[in-house]
């Protein structure tokens, strides 16, 4: 890494002293940037970063979308080169950041389906709320779409996580990490329908600890598994005739694509979703292109 040891040695202390992070952080970031700096130096010829460009870059990023990386690691990278060349240009390494206006590259761009709210209401009415079966899978199916929460973290959520009297769920993510999700009144409702008439019919008497205090319980009074969940998603769609691939996961995708669809705040979609980089969560905003064009041609005085 002939001409960029230097700039990459200067930043790895930059930001393990000044910005904090973590050793398993910087490690990422200094994987992520030998990778990138020898692209630039045995497949360009590039020998300092005055002679980076965006084009560089974008074929940098392109050559992993082709290697099948996916869309979340090479969000990742971006996010390592745009520190990179930031740090460069205040450093006075560089005169210009050519990763300043970089997206992901439009083959990582395409995301799954999303639902329209029509979708998912016909889902979530498919199940029979007669039975105590149906009322849970009725609040398993408002609260994936009203929290954004990963399967997983769903599967895991227990009772004493749920704080109703300010409307929101504490969700335990990815590493362990904390973040309290706004839930919704209609899903609230669902949830607290399920705790009153529905979940004691699925405890164990014989062993209630198998519970373990989990808000969605199994048949067995054990705690529901993502497999479940899968097949509760799927029986549902499929009553309500969604030819769409309907999956857990979708709901969250849906949730997010909604929420900056009507004009949420991507900070904010950031935190509901526990993403740690807002990178990630910018992947939502290429969905509906035409929305933005609608929104251009209705407000600007000169559309």
């Amino acid at each position: 890494m002939k001409g960029f040891k230097r700039e990459l040695k200067q930043y790895l202390q930059f930001i393990k002293l000044e910005k904090g992070l973590s050793k398993n952080s910087v490690v990422s970031y200094q994987n992520d940037l030998n990778r990138y700096i020898e692209f630039l130096v045995d497949e360009l010829k590039i020998r300092d970063l005055g002679g980076v460009t965006h084009s560089h870059i974008e074929q940098y990023l392109d050559l992993l979308t082709d290697m099948g990386l996916a869309v979340s690691t090479i969000a990742r990278n971006i996010s390592s080169i745009r520190s990179f060349h930031e740090f460069a240009l205040v450093e006075k390494l560089a005169e210009a950041n050519p990763a300043e206006l970089i997206d992901l590259p439009k083959k990582a761009q395409k995301l799954p389906e999303v639902l329209d709210t029509h979708e998912i209401e016909r889902i979530i009415d498919a199940a029979d709320r007669t039975t105590s079966a149906g009322i849970r899978d009725a609040a398993i199916l408002e609260t994936l779409y009203a929290s954004g929460m990963r399967v997983s973290e769903l599967t895991d959520l227990e009772m004493n996580r749920l704080f109703f009297e300010i409307g929101f769920i504490r969700v335990i993510g990815k590493g362990n990490k904390e973040r309290l999700v706004p839930i919704g009144e209609v899903a609230q409702q669902a949830i607290e329908h399920y705790i009153e008439t529905a979940r004691q019919e699925f405890m164990n008497d014989k062993n209630p600890e198998k519970s373990e205090n989990k808000l969605f319980l199994n048949q067995r009074g054990g705690p529901l598994s993502r497999m479940s969940i899968w097949n509760i998603v799927n029986k549902y769609a499929d009553k309500a005739e969604i030819k769409k691939n309907v999956y857990p996961h979708i709901f969250r995708h849906s949730f997010a694509t909604h929420l900056l669809e009507g004009g949420a705040d991507l900070r904010a979609v950031q935190e509901m979703l526990g993403h740690t980089s807002i990178i990630t969560t910018e992947i939502y905003t290429h969905v509906d292109r035409s929305l933005l064009h609608q929104v251009h041609k209705q407000f600007h005085p000169r559309a």
